[in-house]
């Protein structure tokens, strides 16, 4: 049974070979405890401030400082649709987006209104669970002397729930309802404005940054057909319907183009990078409190009602 909350100052004394395993195991414990333990968290620390720089938000003065990156929308098999997207961190700096109309054959076209930038709240929220876990790690510098086993597994246990927090907000995009999408503060963005009969939603899924674009039919008030409004989701298809504003809609059409952004599957990498140094720091911790309670079990206490468990 593994205990790693015991030190081995509470080790019961022993005589003869026994003492000489107790030195050794005693110098392991405190050289993984003063040692190797500040080695991984320098090492963890050192991740997360790459991954955290890739998630800044530019700073009025100095855009510069983070890079432009623009990225081509595409799709194997449709043209409906077309763009480039300029990100900058976890802002959509701009957007020129191509839609060809089914009715029309037409292209229209879209771009992001010079005074405004469109925050991606996936990659802000993953910025935020990881200097949340970088705060957790520069709360025990070099200086802190951990104490006991069971004090690393919790600052590792702490850790990592906010990685994963961090990696779940870009391998899940939000569900949204037909209505919340419709009302978003994305369809202000453009110029010219978006026709009422189509609607545009930015998600990152992955390492992917994607666009969806939704063309609507608007139903006859009068008819017959059975409404039935669609739920929350993440991707709508065809056939879908909703009301807004006492009118209601069916999804005609669905485009869905993507392109990837390396740096995104880089994050990924690094979140599954530093999820496996603290387990297996975590693993470390136990195996060598394992063979403490190996060589040093507690002692067994004779059954009593004075030694019942309360």
């Amino acid at each position: 049974m593994l205990n790693p909350q015991r030190s081995l100052s509470e080790l019961p004394k022993m005589s003869g070979p026994s003492q000489a395993e107790r030195a050794v195991l005693e110098e392991e414990f405190n050289w993984l405890l003063k040692e190797e333990v500040h080695a991984v968290l320098k090492q963890l620390q050192d991740i997360l401030k790459e991954a955290s720089r890739r998630f800044s938000i530019p700073t009025p003065g100095l855009e510069n400082q983070l890079k432009q990156e623009n990225f081509i929308l595409g799709s194997s098999t449709m043209d409906q649709v077309k763009g480039v997207l300029t990100l900058q961190g976890e802002a959509l700096t701009q957007a020129d987006i191509n839609l060809k109309t089914a009715k029309s054959n037409q292209v229209m076209h879209f771009t992001f209104r010079d005074d405004k930038h469109w925050k991606l709240q996936q990659i802000q929220d993953a910025r935020n669970h990881v200097n949340q876990a970088l705060q957790l790690l520069s709360g025990r510098d070099e200086s802190y002397h951990f104490k006991t086993g069971a004090e690393v597994n919790k600052l590792m246990d702490a850790v990592m729930l906010q990685l994963t927090r961090a990696r779940n907000r870009l391998t899940t995009p939000a569900a949204m309802t037909l209505p919340e999408l419709a009302t978003s503060g994305l369809m202000k963005m453009f110029t010219p404005p978006m026709p009422g009969d189509v609607m545009v939603n930015f998600y990152i899924n992955l390492s992917k940054l994607c666009l969806t674009v939704y063309q609507l039919h608007a139903m006859q008030p009068n008819t017959t057909k059975n409404f039935k409004p669609s739920g929350s989701s993440v991707l709508h298809n065809p056939g879908a319907m909703f009301e807004l504003n006492n009118a209601k809609f069916e999804v005609s059409q669905v485009h869905k183009v993507e392109c990837v952004v390396p740096w995104l599957n880089n994050t990924l990498i690094f979140f599954t990078i530093s999820l496996q140094l603290c387990q297996q720091l975590k693993d470390k911790v136990g195996d060598v409190c394992g063979q403490q309670d190996t060589f040093f079990p507690p002692p067994t206490l004779p059954i009593g009602p004075q030694n019942t468990l309360k």
